[in-house]
């Protein structure tokens, strides 16, 4: 845990000290510092790229959807099947780009309070070691996807289910009174059936969502 404070009067709490370093100590660590935080600049860059990536897609798809009552309505579901790749390419890009924040959080939180006076656990270098010696991502794929829809890919995916709803209520005539089992049928695809269609994106939809609140309960992502 970070320093308890060092100023007058304070209570160190158990396994807390001074922490001094040497001129090639503090160096090391500095420049190592400085290496993982251009590190998460560059993927932070990578991130944002795959999402522009999805927002022109899904942009472009939806222009084509709509342009043209002739278009059919599956060029939705084929956008929809797109963010979902530039999604599981941005979460792996994300557990990249924790390994680096993660040793970044560790000197801040350790070592930057040590050179300011403050008191640390003495120990907290074999945190490092052990993520430099083996580096891993300290989330999994489904933590990663699920922060990466939390973020952004749940309102992109919203923006297309709902340009998916206004395709499939363009293509019918004026005056058309939605009923149901028989509004299934404004989803065909061929000789697919239109239930089918509704059913599967209902589950694919509902896998998002799951995704985006487990990932906030099982991996509480550090800010800042």
């Amino acid at each position: 845990m970070p320093g308890a404070g060092g100023g007058p009067g304070a209570v160190l709490a158990p396994g807390l000290t001074e922490v001094s370093y040497s001129t090639n100590q503090a160096n090391a660590l500095i420049h190592l510092y400085r290496a993982e935080v251009g590190k998460m600049t560059a993927w932070r860059q990578r991130l944002d790229m795959t999402t522009n990536w999805s927002v022109v897609t899904s942009a472009g798809l939806a222009s084509f959807a709509l342009g043209d009552a002739g278009n059919s309505h599956a060029t939705f579901l084929f956008a929809m099947f797109m963010n979902y790749f530039f999604l599981r390419l941005e979460a792996r890009r994300f557990r990249t780009y924790e390994i680096a924040h993660h040793r970044v959080r560790i000197m801040e939180r350790f070592f930057y309070p040590a050179m300011l006076g403050d008191r640390v656990d003495p120990g907290w270098h074999q945190l490092l070691l052990a993520e430099l010696s083996k580096p891993r991502s300290p989330m999994s794929r489904n933590d990663a996807l699920g922060w990466r829809l939390g973020r952004n890919y749940l309102w992109i995916y919203a923006a297309v289910l709902l340009a998916w709803f206004a395709k499939l209520d363009l293509e019918q005539p004026k005056g058309y009174i939605l009923s149901f089992p028989d509004a299934f049928a404004l989803a065909d695809i061929g000789n697919f059936p239109g239930w089918l269609v509704f059913a599967i994106v209902g589950v694919f939809y509902s896998y998002l969502i799951w995704l985006a609140v487990r990932a906030a309960r099982t991996y509480p992502l550090e800010e800042g």
